[in-house]
This record gives C-alpha cells, sequence and structure tokens, in this order.
C-alpha cells in the first residue's frame, strides 16, 4: 500500500470543497427564505383582530335590518365605472352617498372603497380606483350602519351581480 503525499494544502484539493458546499447552499437558501419572508407579506391576518372580532353582532344585525326591509340591489360594471341599483320591499329613504366596498379574498392590498352617489330612484354611480379581475367579496351599508348588503362577485363576469342580506349566517 503506497501513501500519497504531494505536500499541497487541502483548499486545493476538490473534497473538502464538495463537503462544504451543502452545507453553504442551505445557509444560502435560509437567508434568501428569511428575506423573502421579511420582504412579501400575505396580508391574511389583520391588526385589529379584537376590535373586528366585536364588531361582528354589529354586522348581523345589520344584515337582519336589511332582510327585514327586504333590500337588494344589483352592481353593474362597464369598464371601470359601476353602477348599483338598489331596491327594497317597504319604504326606506336611501342615503345620497354608499361606500361600496371590494374586498379581495386573499389580498387585503388590492381592497377598495368606491364612493357611489345617488342619481335618482335607488340608482348610484361609482368609478373603480384600479382594474379588477377575478373574484371579489362585495358589500355595502348605509352611512350610519344600520343595513349591510353583501355578495360574492366574478369581475370578469357580465352577469350583474345580486346583493342581499346574508341573514342566519
Amino acid at each position: 500500500m503506497t501513501l500519497k503525499n504531494d505536500n499541497q494544502p487541502w483548499y486545493k484539493d476538490r473534497w473538502p470543497w464538495i463537503l462544504i458546499a451543502g452545507p453553504a447552499t442551505v445557509v444560502v437558501a435560509g437567508f434568501i427564505t428569511l428575506w423573502m419572508a421579511v420582504v412579501s407579506d400575505d396580508g391574511l391576518v389583520t391588526d385589529d383582530y379584537y376590535k373586528q372580532g366585536l364588531a361582528v353582532n354589529k354586522s348581523l344585525q345589520g344584515d337582519q335590518r336589511a332582510a327585514n326591509l327586504g333590500l337588494h340591489g344589483d352592481v353593474m360594471r362597464s369598464g371601470s365605472n359601476l353602477r348599483l341599483l338598489l331596491s327594497a320591499e317597504s319604504d326606506v329613504g336611501f342615503p345620497k352617498e354608499i361606500t361600496l366596498k371590494l374586498a379581495h379574498p386573499t389580498r387585503a392590498g388590492q381592497d377598495q372603497l368606491v364612493q357611489m352617489v345617488l342619481e335618482g330612484q335607488g340608482f348610484y354611480s361609482g368609478k373603480l380606483a384600479t382594474e379588477v379581475s377575478g373574484r371579489w367579496l362585495v358589500s355595502i351599508e348605509d352611512p350610519v350602519a344600520k343595513w349591510r348588503l353583501q355578495g360574492d362577485w366574478q369581475a370578469d363576469s357580465v352577469e350583474p351581480l345580486r346583493l342581499k342580506a346574508r341573514s342566519g349566517t
């Protein structure tokens, strides 16, 4: 048996570098993962979750009141313009302005509030701030939060969205 002794330093041999490459790759991937976690905000958890939990009962009362009034609405879209037709079974004084909330199911950063202005006889009009596509959660309520209507909207659809009270939820 012959022992090879070429008197060259360890860093000139390839085997230590091959053994170091695995752990070094894991360390670099760990830093990249940490950077991605810090930079990208998923927006799924809100900061004021406790306040939102307390507001659930108030929202449910708004849904029940809208159901008792027989309120429903139809949202129609033409480009970035929105039109809303509110109807009720009983005599309800419609407010001059209503805020229509568009909430993305997973990305809170894309949510929009659209100011809808009364044109007459239950018709409201407003304009989207940015173009929307895909699925959205839509809700409207009167300025004093007495009633609320909601619906799931497929923004790419040509059919109008029917907003109604969600009673019993």
